[in-house]
């Protein structure tokens, strides 16, 4: 056997993202590894659902509390509004006179809220470490990176950036920025049909940021293209480990995200829920990946999802391809009726940052905010907010 032996200590250096997953580091842009400051009341307190009602009641018409689907029971009791990111976020803008608007999601959702409203108005994170991994997987520096490779590749004028909404403010900006717009799971194909229309059909291309299983099913499924127009561009690898001739074959340029709750279900998964349950109807959210979504017998948004439940005929049976906190809310609702609903994964898999906003969090916000004390405020920067203002406003004018 040979061993191989060093006279001298290997200079190994933690990278910035390493030091910032161990929870060495903290950055203000991340959407993870933020501390979150104050004294939390403990989550054994039996006291706290009447706390948070007397601070909300304190707070009168100053508060507005959004809550997302994928939340915990116990917060979506306290939420004016629920909804998706760009619903609450439209909501909130709908709501002048709300002096606080507390957002009971995470950073990426905080942040939009933040850009669509007015400046007198303050929008309030319970915990600043509720991110989503999605959204970190498309840093502005990456995202800058990529640009110079198509550009360089001589396809850079042909491209136009189409964000998911599951996307940080810098990535926002950047789409506005290049004349691009943000997209929701819901006007996905609308927001794509858009883009390719703004240059020569026969060249244009769209950068998808930063969730390539939505921009591939969307691609496929909904506009007839083919798996081979789509390429994927990794950018932890030179060039995004693609070729020059591959940027200017393929359509659609796909960032290499995914979101970690989507992403894990698989095929067999929906061949076992259909060996389990004869007659199920398997229904996914689009963040899954592309053969889950082929083999689904429906596909759409969380909307998507609840209107579909609320038409379904008593009796059917249901496997849900999304979070555990709405597919447990949805069982829970319509077991009345006679409407058998279940995960579509064995495995239980809440989105571990939604969950992050808890009871105890939102305590804590609210009755600091009765004492008119502002705590984790989101704040998007000036420059920032006016190029991702206007990526957002081209979603909102799409037909």
């Amino acid at each position: 056997m040979r061993v191989v032996t060093t006279a001298q200590p290997l200079d190994v250096q933690p990278t910035p993202l390493a030091l910032l997953l161990l929870g060495r580091e903290a950055d203000p842009k991340s959407e993870r590894g933020v501390d979150c400051p104050g004294d939390l009341p403990a989550p054994s307190d039996p006291g706290l659902v009447e706390r948070a009602r007397a601070a909300k009641a304190k707070l009168g018409d100053k508060v507005f509390v959004l809550g997302h689907h994928y939340q915990r029971d116990e917060v979506i009791e306290f939420a004016d509004v629920t909804g998706d990111s760009f619903k609450l976020a439209r909501d909130a803008a709908a709501r002048p006179d709300a002096e606080y608007i507390v957002f009971c999601g995470v950073h990426f959702m905080a942040e939009s809220a933040d850009i669509l409203t007015s400046d007198d108005q303050q929008v309030v994170l319970p915990d600043l470490a509720a991110g989503c991994s999605m959204a970190d997987m498309a840093t502005a520096e990456q995202v800058a990176e990529c640009w110079d490779v198509l550009t360089e590749a001589g396809v850079a004028e042909q491209v136009v950036p189409v964000s998911y909404m599951n996307s940080s403010a810098d990535i926002k900006a950047f789409t506005g920025k290049h004349g691009g717009t943000i997209c929701t799971s819901s006007n996905a194909k609308r927001a794509l049909d858009w883009a390719f229309e703004q240059g020569d059909p026969s060249t244009g291309k769209v950068l998808f940021l930063p969730d390539q299983h939505l921009g591939r099913n969307t691609a496929v499924r909904d506009m007839g293209m083919s798996l081979d127009d789509c390429v994927v561009y990794n950018p932890h690898k030179p060039n995004g480990g693609l070729t020059a001739e591959q940027l200017r074959a393929a359509k659609m340029i796909l960032w290499r995200g995914h979101c970690s709750v989507h992403g894990r279900f698989s095929l067999e998964s929906v061949e076992d829920v259909r060996a389990r349950i004869p007659g199920v109807n398997v229904l996914v959210h689009p963040e899954c990946k592309h053969e889950v979504v082929a083999a689904a017998d429906y596909v759409g948004s969380t909307e998507y999802i609840i209107k579909a439940l609320e038409a379904a005929p008593p009796g059917s049976k249901w496997a849900i391809g999304t979070e555990l906190n709405l597919v447990r809310r949805l069982a829970n609702r319509f077991a009345a009726e006679d409407k058998e609903i279940v995960f579509l994964d064995k495995t239980v898999c809440f989105c571990s940052t939604m969950n992050r906003i808890d009871l105890p969090h939102l305590v804590w916000a609210l009755e600091s905010l009765a004492e008119g004390k502002v705590v984790n405020r989101i704040q998007v920067d000036r420059e920032t907010e006016s190029f991702a203002k206007l990526a957002l406003e081209r979603m909102l004018a799409l037909p």
